[in-house]
């Protein structure tokens, strides 16, 4: 079955069974690449500048300008420079090549082209207006990273929670242990007050506390960007009108002076990594959580994070035109509706699983699982048809981390779904990858970890000074 978009057809070897017309990035990409290298390719760099002046590159090739496929190479680049955006984060891009590529990228990632949220989200969380760089590949700035450790402190008596948008989870660790875990439903996107976001976090630290003979430490992980345990910019927060949000800003800095505790709070994407590195041992890692939004994190050769935002949720892996919109930024065939609780029961309706219109997504999840459990046919399509996604998207993601473990775990992954998301996953990978399937760990983690990885990651995050008391 050929699937078509920008003049250019692809033909997955595997094919989404409740979603037929899922074109998957990489393999638009790959064909792509093929036809650039056919007709005499020219170079393409790009790099994105953050904002403390660290770089990330990226090299490809381009079907000439004065050749055809003009739309599938504006297709192609502009979907790079987006995942290249939510996936290393910048507030400049360069793109060295020709001048029309650079011309239309500058044109679409403007307060007036179609990527206008994508330039006033990126000018935010950095600080600096966003701007679009045209240049020639040789004056593209060189490679940059940086990378730090983190985490991985077990002394003592700490706190871990974890910031979803349909519950709030926190876990009680005594030297490396999880001595108690809950969750709490809780509904902050619709919450405008910033006192309703402290109270229910403050609330979590100390019931979790309360099991524990003291209180050491606090780590935490939520949705969204954070430098410094200030909040840049995340949906959770994102019924705090704008007159209010330095009151978000603050929030884990003022839940820290309170405590009188050391506290560190980071991506959950980041925990996400942290733990997958802390449970295999070895690197590098990428985790991917399936849960009220996509989390990412990436744990780097030396188990280090690398200062990318890893935003995997607005990043596209489906390139058909009519792909399904995120709600928040209004893009197009972005991880969001992929894998998570709403791209799971985005799958299950337009299949005919009928739920109560009043009943919230992670309701719908749990009577998805029911249905699996309990043997129903359609349920297992609509985790097939994920575990399609998965595999395609993993083999796009190969295109921009170096990877060795993909470790996915989250709400969308619990009970017998879990399992045929990863055995499909796994079969995209043989059928249309079988270099990466050769190379490629994807896995659920054991259920030692499923049940206290996470919670022991977010907890070690901070150190305690002076060790333990």
């Amino acid at each position: 079955m050929g699937l078509h978009v920008a003049g250019i057809e692809v033909t997955p070897a595997v094919i989404a069974p409740l979603d037929r017309e899922f074109l998957p990035a990489a393999l638009f990409s790959r064909k792509y690449r093929q036809l650039a290298s056919a007709s005499g390719a020219v170079p393409l760099r790009l790099a994105v500048e953050r904002g403390d002046g660290s770089i990330s590159t990226y090299e490809t090739v381009l079907i000439p300008p004065k050749a055809a496929h003009v739309d599938a190479t504006h297709l192609y680049v502009e979907r790079i420079v987006k995942m290249l955006l939510w996936q290393r984060g910048g507030w400049k891009v360069y793109v060295g090549g020709p001048a029309e590529i650079g011309d239309h990228i500058r044109q679409v990632y403007s307060p007036t082209g179609t990527r206008k949220f994508d330039y006033e989200f990126m000018g935010d969380v950095y600080e600096h207006k966003f701007e679009v760089v045209a240049t020639t590949a040789d004056r593209v700035p060189q490679r940059k990273e940086t990378s730090v450790p983190l985490g991985r402190h077990l002394d003592g008596c700490r706190v871990g929670f974890d910031l979803g948008a349909s519950d709030r989870k926190a876990s009680a660790v005594v030297n490396g242990q999880a001595v108690f875990s809950e969750e709490v439903v809780w509904d902050p996107r619709n919450a405008s007050d910033p006192e309703y976001h402290y109270q229910g976090v403050m609330d979590s630290i100390k019931r979790a506390a309360s099991h524990m003979p003291r209180l050491d430490a606090v780590g935490g992980s939520a949705a969204g960007v954070y430098i410094n345990n200030r909040v840049r910019v995340a949906s959770l927060y994102r019924g705090v009108p704008k007159s209010q949000f330095e009151k978000i800003a603050s929030l884990f800095l003022r839940i820290r002076d309170e405590l009188g505790v050391p506290l560190e709070v980071v991506n959950d994407g980041e925990v996400t990594a942290l733990a997958g590195s802390m449970s295999l041992n070895d690197n590098p890692v990428l985790g991917v959580a399936l849960g009220s939004s996509q989390a990412a994190g990436y744990a780097d050769h030396e188990g280090n994070i690398t200062g990318w935002l890893n935003e995997l949720a607005f990043a596209p892996i489906d390139y058909r035109a009519n792909a399904p919109a995120d709600e928040w930024s209004g893009d197009i065939g972005c991880g969001v509706q992929y894998f998570s609780q709403q791209g799971s029961n985005r799958v299950a309706t337009c299949a005919g699983l009928q739920f109560p219109a009043d009943m919230p997504l992670p309701e719908r999840l749990v009577a998805l699982q029911k249905k699996m459990a309990a043997g129903d046919p359609l349920a297992k399509r609509v985790y097939e048809t994920i575990g399609t996604y998965l595999g395609y998207g993993v083999a796009h993601y190969a295109d921009f981390y170096a990877l060795k473990h993909v470790l996915i775990l989250g709400r969308v992954t619990t009970g017998q779904g879990g399992e045929i998301i990863l055995k499909k996953s796994l079969e995209v990978l043989r059928a249309d990858f079988p270099e990466l399937a050769s190379r490629i760990s994807v896995a659920l983690p054991d259920e030692a970890n499923r049940r206290v990885g996470q919670s022991i990651a977010a907890a070690s995050l901070p150190a305690i000074q002076g060790g333990k008391r």
